[in-house]
């Protein structure tokens, strides 16, 4: 199979790339700034905001699958009409399109959110993501569109990495012990990524954890692991701070795990000791 991994320097986009190549798969993978350090993987610059490109290195690479990774955060231009500019190229060229979205897509609720759940974005992050999801559905009816939680990674995420500063003392904040999620192992999640890559499922599926964890719980199983103090890490309340931000947010990933092969760990499992 010929991939064609869409930021494939970043977190994710870096391990899809490394498992991918890793399998045999002819990998090809843009990124923003600076390539990733993946071997047997060819490299190609690419703006987001640059519709022509896209759409020349589609037919330049002639994928079998695309799987879009990237994330612009807030920047609406990359993270929704960006995905939505993949998504047009996709269904020019006729490759299956696998994309990469977000639990930011929902407002927060005491109920589990299924495959189901229609998007209710409360932050302008989230606001793209569910514009590029829908935008995606409308033009690759076939594609899938994979929502995710915190991702998680052997010490190399963002999460992980600001509690090691908080813990260290080399960053103010507070972990949120009202902001709830359902982190998942980057490993998992890009393993899961590639068999939906390689299948015919399409529509919304769930690629969380299982195990539900505010920010604050998860902070303490990361200090835990690798020797820090969980007590240095402070805690706080999303509801009383300023930053804006769904609170509740449970993916319920168990349909889309009833189709896969690759089991999504929840954090108390891969955030053991080492």
């Amino acid at each position: 199979m010929k991939i064609l991994v869409i930021g494939g320097s970043g977190f994710l986009g870096s391990e899809v790339t490394r498992q991918a190549a890793g399998a045999g798969h002819e990998t090809v993978a843009t990124f923003a700034t600076s390539s990733g350090t993946a071997s047997d993987v060819l490299w190609r610059p690419l703006d987001l905001r640059d519709h022509r490109r896209i759409t020349e290195l589609v037919a330049e690479v002639d994928p079998d699958t695309v799987i879009n990774t990237s994330s612009g955060n807030a920047n609406w231009e990359i993270t929704a009409e960006g995905a939505i500019r993949v998504g047009m190229a996709t269904a020019r060229h006729g490759c299956r399109l696998v994309h990469v979205s977000s639990d930011a897509v929902f407002s927060g609720s005491p109920d589990p959110y299924d495959e189901r759940c229609l998007p209710d974005p409360v932050t302008s992050y989230g606001a793209a993501k569910a514009a590029a999801e829908t935008g995606v559905r409308l033009l690759t009816l076939d594609s899938a569109v994979a929502r995710t939680s915190l991702i998680i990674g052997d010490g190399h995420s963002a999460h992980e990495r600001f509690v090691h500063d908080l813990a260290a003392g080399m960053r103010t904040g507070v972990l949120f012990t009202d902001d709830i999620r359902c982190p998942v192992h980057v490993t998992d999640l890009a393993a899961a990524l590639l068999e939906l890559a390689a299948s015919d499922v399409s529509g919304v599926q769930h690629l969380a954890g299982p195990d539900a964890l505010s920010r604050h719980d998860l902070g303490a199983l990361i200090a835990r692991r690798d020797g820090l103090n969980p007590s240095a890490l402070p805690s706080g309340r999303r509801a009383d701070s300023p930053f804006p931000g769904a609170l509740d947010v449970r993916l319920d990933s168990r349909t889309t795990q009833q189709r896969l092969r690759t089991r999504l760990r929840g954090a108390q499992e891969f955030l053991t000791a080492r």
